[in-house]
């Protein structure tokens, strides 16, 4: 299976605690993300990634069941918001990398190493990342708002 394509999302259940629709995610995912305890009860059911940033619920099954983030083994970097914020599982990049390649050269070349990574087969990310999904969109709308933040000007406070 080709977990850097994009797959279609099957039945429409949203997350209890925030009511917003994740996507689906495989058993694979859950086995790695989860301790055992914490697995069991999410892989008898259809379970879906909560991707609200504020919610502390990172799985959830149409029967109320869930997983919290601090369930999960790995930093969910999708709701963290203190470094390190990860952003790709399986080559180890965060969003500070990003920052600071922006910050020493203007520009970001993470983006194309890791889809060098993929073409080589060399991604896991139904294994690696909690949402079960490849993690290059979110890598690239990251280097989007960091060039952004960049670019912008410098507000000065004209009383200091």
């Amino acid at each position: 299976m080709d977990c850097c394509r994009r797959k279609s999302a099957g039945g429409r259940e949203a997350c209890s605690a925030c009511k917003q629709v994740g996507r689906p995610v495989a058993d694979v995912t859950i086995r790695a993300m989860l301790d055992p305890q914490f697995a069991a009860p999410l892989l008898s059911v259809e379970r879906r990634f909560c991707r609200t940033p504020s919610c502390e619920v990172l799985y959830y099954g149409p029967d109320g069941r869930f997983a919290r983030k601090q369930d999960a083994r790995v930093r969910v970097g999708l709701k963290e918001t203190e470094d390190p914020i990860p952003l790709c599982y399986c080559f180890g990049f965060s969003r500070a990398d990003v920052e600071r390649e922006i910050a020493q050269t203007r520009s970001c070349t993470i983006p194309d190493q890791i889809a060098a990574e993929i073409r080589a087969g060399r991604c896991a990310c139904e294994i690696m990342n909690p949402s079960g999904a490849c993690c290059l969109g979110e890598v690239r709308t990251s280097v989007r708002e960091a060039l952004r933040r960049a670019a912008a000007p410098v507000v000065r406070d004209p009383a200091a």
